[in-house]
């Protein structure tokens, strides 16, 4: 609930702070002292557009700060929270806005957008201006009602799920079925490019094997008898070879070793030679033992080759790059084939996800139906209460064609009312006047009183165009709504005023350069003044003490 408000230089408020108890607060003053002032200071506060006006002239800046006690309110406590903005079971929001225009935030002493402040006062309070009544007109208002009488939150809430899980799969139907020509003119050409990569079987590291043998084939006779040239030089010429000069020359260097040790090193160097050309010469002779001439396997390579590389051509793309490709087109081919059963398995989900909706919207229907019954005896019961004694009050529940369904069900729901007798139940905007649609939004609150959310509820002169009993049925019921919420109401009815369990008066001063709005509360003796101005004028008579003696001592509900 709202404590306390510090107000500096806003408007023509110069400073006030205003303390603010649970229960119902009326706020009085003459006319054009600015009773709605501490209201306007809060809405800024929340975020509501700022702009150069609101500073009081000759002022560098307007502050306004509002504490709130929210240790019984878990949706703004979560919300603080989601922001990193907690600070225990207050909450401090203030609004700066300087002589230019510029403004600043603050929620716990951290800076904010507006956009903030407005979605926290969102959980903090409602303010109900003159014409607040007119939402009652609208049909998805009137929803919502019937749905907070019905407690229907989860239903709700399950309802929309199961609506957005419908829609889903319908725009991803559609999706695929606009895209299917698209997806057969792309199937046949993947179709072609797979079979023909299918049919050629590229595998990877391949190619360079290919290469290489290809380059061995090719130049098999090269190899082969070159390959015997050195080893008849090395080893099988029997007329002299590498192999018996070294055998001779190691043979020599040994018997000098006799007459030098110094060239033992050496003469092992040559015994170590001849055996590596020993072995070297093995190695060659199975190597050319081994060596091909196979013209057809050459051939054979050569056409491999040449597609190899046409296909690569063909698809853009490097020779190494070919075996990805091929598995690339083969994984699409794949998908394409995956969207058309997929497509059946949508059609099959789609049914599912449509009977799975309609059957959270039967249930959410149900539930408003008996809401709707009871909701409408309640109303009617306190427009009786409100000196329309003859008023009859429905709501009509109609089942929406499937075109029409959505989110918030299969239901079209209308407010009826029959203000007079032998008068048919009509739509609410065609029969309500002003003030009856004031009376019947008021009856609504209190009605719902035990299912609001919002703990502060601000009435800015909503009983406009009432008087008499219907002004004293309006204050019993807003005392009565008072008893379930926080209620702040300014108003201009004695009926109205007296039934506050605590009253602010709003005055305007003037010392003839300045002028300024100042409030404050009232006490015992002060309301019995202010409730007889209230009923006489200034001309304060005993006889309106008397009746505001009388307003403030009956029974207040």
């Amino acid at each position: 609930m709202l404590c306390h408000l510090h107000i500096s230089n806003f408007a023509i408020v110069r400073a006030l702070e205003i303390d603010w108890a649970g229960g119902m607060s009326t706020i009085t003053g003459e006319t054009g002292a600015g009773k709605s002032i501490a209201i306007d200071a809060l809405s800024l506060c929340l975020g509501e557009r700022a702009d150069a006006g609101v500073v009081r002239p000759g002022a560098d800046k307007a502050d306004i700060v509002a504490s709130f006690d929210i240790s019984k309110l878990t949706a703004a406590q979560q919300w603080l929270a989601e922001q990193d903005l907690a600070m225990g079971n207050e909450c401090i929001v203030r609004r700066v806005v300087s002589s230019e225009g510029r403004s600043r935030g603050y929620i716990n002493g951290v800076q904010v957008p507006a956009q903030q402040l407005k979605a926290l006062g969102q959980h903090l309070l409602s303010i109900h201006g003159q014409h607040a009544h007119q939402q009652l007109l609208k049909q998805d208002y009137q929803r919502q009602l019937v749905d907070a009488f019905a407690a229907n939150n989860a239903l709700l809430g399950s309802t929309r799920t199961a609506w957005r899980n419908w829609q889903q799969l319908q725009r991803e139907y559609s999706e695929l079925e606009q895209s299917q020509q698209q997806r057969d003119a792309q199937r046949q050409l993947l179709e072609y490019q797979v079979a023909e990569l299918d049919n050629f079987a590229p595998l990877d590291n391949e190619y360079p094997q290919l290469e290489a043998e290809h380059s061995r084939l090719s130049h098999g006779n090269t190899l082969l008898s070159q390959s015997q040239q050195c080893l008849q030089l090395l080893y099988d010429d029997e007329q002299q070879n590498i192999y018996q000069a070294l055998s001779a020359a190691a043979a020599q260097l040994d018997q000098l070793c006799t007459l030098d040790p110094a060239l033992h090193n050496i003469s092992q160097m040559l015994q170590d030679a001849l055996v590596q050309t020993e072995e070297a010469s093995r190695e060659l002779r199975r190597y050319a033992d081994k060596v091909e001439l196979d013209p057809e396997r050459l051939a054979q390579i050569d056409e491999r080759l040449g597609q190899w590389l046409n296909l690569s051509r063909k698809h853009q793309v490097a020779y190494e790059e070919l075996p990805a490709l091929h598995q690339q087109l083969a994984a699409q081919l794949s998908a394409l084939t995956g969207d058309d059963k997929r497509l059946l398995q949508l059609a099959d989900d789609i049914q599912q996800a449509e009977q799975h909706y309609m059957a959270q919207a039967n249930l959410l229907s149900q539930q408003r139906q008996q809401a709707a019954k009871l909701l409408s005896d309640k109303i009617s019961r306190s427009m009786h209460e409100l000196s329309m004694a003859n008023a009859r009050f429905d709501i009509v529940l109609s089942q929406l064609s499937a075109a029409q369904a959505s989110a918030n069900g299969i239901d079209a729901i209308e407010f009826q009312v029959s203000t007079n007798p032998g008068q048919p139940l009509q739509a609410l905007h065609k029969v309500a006047s002003g003030g009856e649609l004031s009376r019947i939004s008021l009856a609504i609150q209190v009605i719902l009183a035990d299912k609001i959310t919002t703990p502060t509820l601000i009435f800015d002169e909503v009983d406009v165009g009432i008087s008499g009993p219907v002004a004293a049925g309006v204050g019993r019921l807003l005392r009565q709504l008072g008893e379930a919420t926080q209620i702040i109401c300014v108003t201009h009815l004695p009926q109205v005023a007296s039934q506050g369990h605590q009253q602010l008066f709003v005055e305007k001063y003037t010392d003839g350069q300045a002028t300024e709005t100042r409030m404050r509360q009232l006490d015992d003796e002060q309301r019995i003044s202010e409730i007889a101005r209230l009923l006489a004028g200034e001309n304060i008579s005993a006889s309106a003490l008397a009746n505001a003696r009388e307003l403030l001592c009956a029974p207040l509900v």
